[in-house]
């Protein structure tokens, strides 16, 4: 049985897609199979994270939901590039890429006519069975709406990624009550670009009496993620950083749910 993890935030701008990304790396690089699929259409980001060229994508999840291949079809084997060569005839580690199409015309379409959400929650299902994931991340799209209320309904974890900002605070609470009233099994609040000298035990008592809900991990803001500017996995780039031991400490607490 599968792990479905949604990865979301109210407002764009908290990581979340980096966040992402290096999360289903460090999950793949234990030795599972990982799927990841961006389903922010609107503004696809997350395969340049992965340095995935769109160029040798010859369909995405926009080809999908307008009934142009089958999901599975859209799904790109990325393992070596982001973890090492595996023995090809390995079943596992495995990290495979979903992504949206950058195309202007595609997002335009998105936005006048809209998708049917049923097809995408068959999709994603689908995909688990046909990939034989053990995990498959959703990266969501900032805010609330139809397609985000889907992938946080059909999670077993709800990754809640912010800021330590009062309007990121004030947001994330109509996240957080949504997902309690879809009765998500699992909620784990992610405080991420944290400042450096700034009181954590201040933030952690106002998400947790805020929300009743647990911090997994506090991340730090630091110049080398701006540094990095997107241009690959940061904890590749730094793998003892703190802000790659604090996704370590998110990967674990993930893997030790899913094996529960």
């Amino acid at each position: 049985m599968a792990t479905i993890i949604s990865t979301h935030s109210f407002r764009g701008g908290t990581g979340k897609s980096n966040t992402t990304a290096n999360l289903a790396t460090l999950i793949a690089k234990a030795g599972y199979r990982v799927g990841v699929i961006d389903t922010d259409i609107q503004s696809p980001g997350i395969h340049v994270v992965f340095q995935f060229d769109q160029k040798r994508a010859k369909h995405s999840l926009n080809d999908y939901l307008w009934g142009r291949c089958n999901i599975e079809d859209a799904a790109y084997d990325i393992t070596e590039q982001c973890i090492g060569k595996v023995t090809a005839d390995a079943a596992k580690p495995r990290l495979f890429l979903i992504p949206s199409s950058l195309n202007s015309g595609e997002i335009a379409r998105i936005l006048r006519e809209g998708y049917d959400v049923a097809k995408l929650n068959d999709g994603l299902h689908d995909l688990v069975a046909r990939l034989d994931l053990d995990y498959l991340l959703i990266d969501t799209h900032p805010g609330v709406n139809e397609e985000t209320l889907l992938s946080i309904a059909i999670s077993d974890i709800l990754v809640l990624i912010l800021r330590p900002d009062n309007q990121d605070f004030q947001g994330t609470a109509v996240t957080v009550e949504l997902a309690r009233r879809l009765e998500i099994p699992e909620l784990l609040v992610v405080v991420n670009k944290v400042p450096e000298g700034i009181d954590e035990s201040i933030i952690i008592d106002q998400v947790e009496n805020g929300y009743q809900a647990e911090v997994a991990v506090l991340l730090p803001l630091n110049n080398e993620m701006s540094k990095l500017g997107s241009g690959g996995l940061f904890t590749n780039h730094y793998p003892n950083h703190p802000f790659t031991q604090g996704l370590k400490t998110l990967a674990e607490r993930i893997l030790k749910s899913g094996r529960e």
